[in-house]
């Protein structure tokens, strides 16, 4: 990459390395343009698809989340309904949001990244949207399942066996579309976020298709089964959702203020690091267990080393960004990007942290490790898809956001909630194990005095799900924007100036 204090003599010159440079459409000429229309349009039904989809399971998963949060301090709450118990509720919450709304929104945001990075519409969008209608058939079987019962008890794994091959089969489909639009491709220069993202589509079948023969359809024995399950479930955030949070990033920053990402190097360490330290995470949860030493020890080195990619995207965002920090007033996609960026950071030097033996022999029974799921979960990787989303429904629906009141209230009141959440509740579950490990200290003491926190989670899962609500109005006002007969003003902001592209009014 060139640094931001070289200089080409060559205007021309100059301006071929930055369209090089810049992600998507910012940096090209407007006859460019058409075909980038073309590309959203190809996108637009399955996209949405995606996108509706998955915020319809977001509700559901919030609700669910309330109830299983309320039960937490009110044992008493939906007592009478034996299938609302706070193991089903809380195992169901967990796989709506993992499964339903985190993936599903994964999906379309990678979908509409490779057609614009590619420059190629999509390929037979109609069966890409097939493949996701059986997906949440899947969803659905799998959700229903837990609730009625049939849970496996494996964290991340708990849908039934039945549900699993719809799964598979829906997100197999997917990927290989995925792949076919990487192989047509018409643009060849790759950018960095296409590493993460094709990276991200073949390691999770990988994933999960190793865990479920090793846990469901030929079970290890033993102890081994603990380590095959943290194995997929520390992996399924850091090579699934990780990757296309960062290639969100990657892409979205240097497009809203309209310059490259400040170090091509960077990122190359970055990725590669990645993909070769954190396959080796999972095994530090079961510091304890009857496992062997060195197995624990080298999970425990492999998150320390961890440091190196996270330090390394952590420069180069901030870097990008630098002189930059003023537009985050204006644009929801940054905003929301920039808080993700740093919650990453944050979610890794806790999870390094949290991996060393003095500290996880205190933290890892406790909501200290749940705090920690939410921070990396919610604060780093949803927040970065509602800013992607932010920036992709007004391009592939051709109408601007309705409301910027209901963008603020999205905002703040996701924002607060999950620092009301990650703080309060990373500080008890420190005290919380302390004082568990504390043999004058009762287990009935120990109860109580998480009681007041876990009020206060109840609280912020409120703000959480007024915030959802709001984000759901604004898509739902916006979907119905677009049966309006004119076009408002598309905003897009290219190498830091804003410029109004306004279509013709229709009679």
């Amino acid at each position: 990459m060139i640094k931001q204090s070289q200089t080409l003599s060559n205007p021309t010159q100059r301006a071929q390395t930055l369209r090089a440079l810049l992600p998507g459409d910012a940096g090209v000429d407007v006859g460019n343009r058409a075909a980038l229309s073309e590309i959203d349009a190809s996108c637009r039904v399955p996209v949405l698809f995606f996108f509706l989809s998955g915020l319809a399971w977001l509700l559901a998963g919030t609700v669910l989340a309330l109830v299983a949060s309320i039960k937490l301090h009110t044992p008493g709450f939906l007592a009478g309904w034996e299938w609302l118990t706070f193991a089903n509720v809380r195992t169901a919450h967990l796989n709506t949001v993992i499964y339903g709304f985190a993936s599903q929104i994964s999906v379309g945001v990678t979908i509409w990244l490779m057609c614009r990075l590619c420059r190629i519409p999509l390929v037979a969008p109609g069966l890409v949207t097939v493949a996701n209608l059986f997906y949440n058939i899947g969803v659905t079987v799998g959700v229903g399942g837990i609730l009625i019962g049939d849970s496996t008890a494996i964290e991340w794994l708990e849908m039934p066996r039945y549900a699993t091959p719809i799964l598979f089969i829906s997100y197999a489909l997917i990927a290989v579309w995925t792949i076919v639009t990487f192989r047509l491709r018409a643009e060849r220069h790759l950018y960095v976020s296409q590493w993460y993202l094709l990276a991200a589509v073949l390691w999770f079948p990988w994933l999960y298709g190793t865990a479920q023969v090793m846990l469901l359809i030929e079970p290890v024995r033993g102890v081994v089964q603990a380590a095959v399950n943290w194995w997929f479930a520390h992996n399924v955030l850091g090579l699934w959702f990780t990757p296309i949070g960062l290639a969100s990033i990657y892409y979205f920053i240097p497009k809203v203020i309209g310059r490259p990402i400040h170090s091509y190097y960077l990122s190359v360490l970055g990725f590669w690091s990645l993909a070769l330290f954190y396959n080796w995470n999972g095994m530090h949860h079961l510091v304890g267990g009857p496992l062997p030493s060195w197995m624990i020890t080298v999970s425990i080195v492999a998150s320390v080393m961890m440091l190196i990619p996270v330090i390394t995207v952590a420069i180069n965002h901030h870097f990008t960004m630098l002189g930059h920090f003023g537009k985050l007033k204006h644009s929801p996609t940054l905003r929301f990007m920039v808080f993700g960026a740093v919650s990453y950071t944050l979610a890794s030097l806790q999870g390094v942290a949290s991996a060393l033996r003095s500290v996880s022999e205190v933290t890892h029974f406790t909501h200290h490790t749940i705090a920690h799921a939410h921070l990396g979960m919610y604060a780093f990787f949803s927040m970065v898809m509602f800013g992607a989303m932010y920036y992709i429904l007004p391009r592939i629906t051709q109408r601007e956001w309705p409301s910027n009141s209901l963008i603020s209230l999205h905002f703040w009141g996701v924002a607060l909630g999950i620092v009301l959440y990650v703080v309060p509740m990373s500080i008890m579950g420190f005290i919380q194990g302390t004082m568990l490990n504390d043999a004058a200290v009762r287990f009935l003491d120990v109860v109580q005095f998480t009681l007041p926190w876990l009020k206060l989670r109840t609280l912020a899962g409120l703000l959480l799900a007024a915030g959802h609500v709001a984000f759901v109005i604004n898509v739902g006002w916006l979907l119905v924007r677009m049966f309006e007969p004119y076009r408002k003003p598309v905003v897009r902001i290219l190498t830091g100036e804003a410029e109004t592209v306004a279509a013709a009014k229709q009679p």
